[in-house]
């Protein structure tokens, strides 16, 4: 029994020391993966031990098929190389003890287990395997939010968004981020995921996110992330943000006026701003004021040309359709007023020179005001009361009350006041009362007199020629009466202003520029004719015109100086004169004749 046993051990310490032989000639090392994106180079080592030298050696490639079948797909040995299949290629040296095996192109349906065996001549075989991972990077992933608005009142989760990631491999993850916390399914929060595999084999992920939504969800950013492998480790995407429009009840509403700033006055167009906290389309917006209801469109109420009478409290109120709740809030409106201004007493006063006068100018106003009287627009008192002391014709005149509103810009009444002085005409003296016009012109004259009642003006001329006056008119200075003058010589004009209490005169003086000439130039004419008209006769009495001889009877007589005679006589005259040499007057010796006797 004992011997039996021993033979037994001896023969299967034989068969076990045969066995570890073999396997101990041959040694085969690989790495467990290789991994590679879609499209690239695959290469596949294999490194390998023999005892046997390198003449005998045998390399094999094979993959195994998803059933577990082996393909054989490469074959070596001394003689002979084989590649039985496409797009592979073996390169390596048998001496360096490392072979490797490239895949051009790879494609998803190469993610396979690769089999590198050795061989020896003398039955030694070492085998060793790598897996080939392909991969494929997916496109950009997107992502689509809800285009609805989505209300808080809803009791179950609303759809937020859609985001996709596109041909990836292996599959890719979507995750979902809320303000850049990540969202799983829960109780109020809803993830989807549907995968599809496109006929390229890539993976394309839809994810879909609903989730119970809140009020503060109306501000919240939400984005997506794609995660997917890569051969040097884990891939990561993210979409841009989206914000989604929660409806929600307001809990609050407040009112306000936008428009005008600062105090309101009557006539102002008021822009009242009615908003609630919330965000509803369920919800109607309204103002009220003593039972009135106002528009409000756009959160935006006008009221135009408001008077006093809108003072108030307005109230803004929000009403919610879906739940049906009301809230309100209010607020008060002072409206300003500033009545029209009222003098004192408020007909026209008249006083007599140097008496004293008064009068007040008050307005009705909702606010402090300020009162400035002017006279010719230039100011001449501040203060309700006007007193005047001792009036003269400068005291006459229209004062204008301007009351004012020193809060409000532009918020101001006035009113006229008018004060008449009695009293004599006074004519305002003009810069010169002597003008020079040319000849046959005319010049306007005219004539301010001050006084009350109105005087009445008349002109004249310095000889008491009365002139049509061309006007007369009340200006701020008093009477104005202007008269049209034609210069034809040197003239004076006279302006007269009466009225019950006197009268009052100026005188103009108008020199005619040009007369003196014209004067002279007609003396001149005058003259010229007088010497023809006695050559003329001359002639005519001589016969040398109108064919009549003349007859020339001189006779000598001895005399001396003192009897030389000379008579002249004219057709006009019925007596002759005869003037001696001392100047006696002659008798005539005849009275019948035209002649010129010298007789000496």
């Amino acid at each position: 029994m004992a011997v039996r046993d021993t033979a037994s051990l001896l023969v299967g310490l034989v068969v076990l020391l045969h066995t570890w032989g073999a396997w101990a000639d041959v040694e085969v090392n690989m790495e467990d993966r290789v991994e590679v994106l879609r499209g690239n180079k695959g290469n596949i080592s294999c490194m390998f031990k023999s005892d046997e030298g390198i003449g005998g050696i045998i390399i094999e490639w094979f993959y195994l098929m998803p059933t577990g079948e082996k393909k054989q797909i490469f074959y070596q040995d001394a003689t002979k190389k084989l590649v039985l299949r496409d797009r592979i290629s073996v390169s390596g040296s048998v001496a360096d003890g490392e072979v490797i095996l490239t895949i051009d192109n790879v494609q998803l349906q190469d993610e396979l287990e690769f089999i590198c065996e050795i061989k020896d001549l003398v039955g030694g075989k070492a085998e060793g395997s790598t897996k080939l991972r392909v991969f494929e990077t997916p496109q950009p992933p997107t992502i689509e939010a809800v285009s609805t608005g989505i209300s808080v009142n809803e009791n179950q989760p609303s759809k937020i968004g859609m985001c996709e990631v596109k041909n990836g491999y292996p599959k890719p993850n979507i995750t979902w981020y809320r303000n850049n916390m990540p969202l799983r399914s829960s109780k109020d929060v809803s993830v989807i995921h549907r995968t599809t595999v496109e006929s390229s084999g890539l993976f394309s992920v839809k994810s879909e996110l609903s989730k119970e939504v809140t009020k503060e969800d109306k501000d919240a950013q939400f984005y997506c992330e794609a995660s997917y492998f890569v051969p040097w480790g884990t891939g990561m995407r993210e979409t841009n943000t989206i914000n989604i429009t929660v409806y929600y009840p307001p809990t609050a509403v407040r009112v306000w006026v936008e428009s005008p700033k600062g105090k309101i006055k009557e006539g102002d167009s008021i822009e009242f701003h009615c908003e609630g906290n919330g965000n509803s389309p369920s919800s109607l917006l309204s103002i009220w004021h003593e039972g009135v209801e106002h528009v409000v469109e756009n959160n935006v109420c006008v009221l135009r040309n408001v008077t006093r009478l809108h003072s108030g409290i307005y109230r803004c109120t929000s009403l919610d359709m879906e739940t049906i709740e009301e809230i309100s809030e209010t607020m008060e409106l002072s409206v300003n007023y500033l009545d029209p201004a009222v003098v004192e007493p408020n007909n026209a006063i008249v006083v007599a020179q140097g008496e004293d006068l008064e009068a007040t100018c008050n307005a009705l106003s909702s606010l402090k005001t300020n009162t400035a009287w002017f006279k010719n627009g230039k100011e001449v008192l501040q203060g309700h009361t006007l007193n005047l002391k001792n009036a003269s014709f400068d005291t006459a005149g229209t004062y204008v009350c301007v009351v004012t509103v020193p809060e409000i810009k532009g918020m101001e009444t006035s009113a006229t006041f008018q004060v008449d002085v009695k009293g004599p005409p006074k004519i305002i003296e003009p810069d010169n009362t002597e003008v020079e016009e040319s000849f046959e012109n005319s010049v306007d004259l005219s004539c301010v007199v001050r006084g009350f009642p109105a005087p009445s003006i008349t002109w004249s001329t310095a000889d008491g020629k009365v002139l049509k006056e061309s006007s007369q008119t009340v200006t701020d200075e008093g009477v104005e009466g202007v008269v049209k003058v034609k210069v034809t010589s040197d003239i004076t004009v006279v302006c007269t202003a009466s009225n019950e209490y006197g009268t009052d005169q100026l005188t103009f003086s108008i020199k005619a520029k040009g007369s003196g000439v014209v004067i002279a130039v007609i003396i001149i004419c005058i003259l010229l004719l007088a010497i023809l008209g006695s050559v003329l006769y001359f002639l005519y009495k001589t016969g040398r015109i109108c064919g009549r001889s003349g007859k020339e009877d001189l006779t000598k007589e001895k005399s001396n100086k003192d009897n030389i005679v000379v008579e002249m006589k004219s057709d006009n005259t019925e007596e002759a004169i005869l003037l001696g040499v001392n100047g006696e007057k002659q008798p005539s010796s005849d009275q019948g004749g035209d002649y010129l006797d010298v007789k000496k």
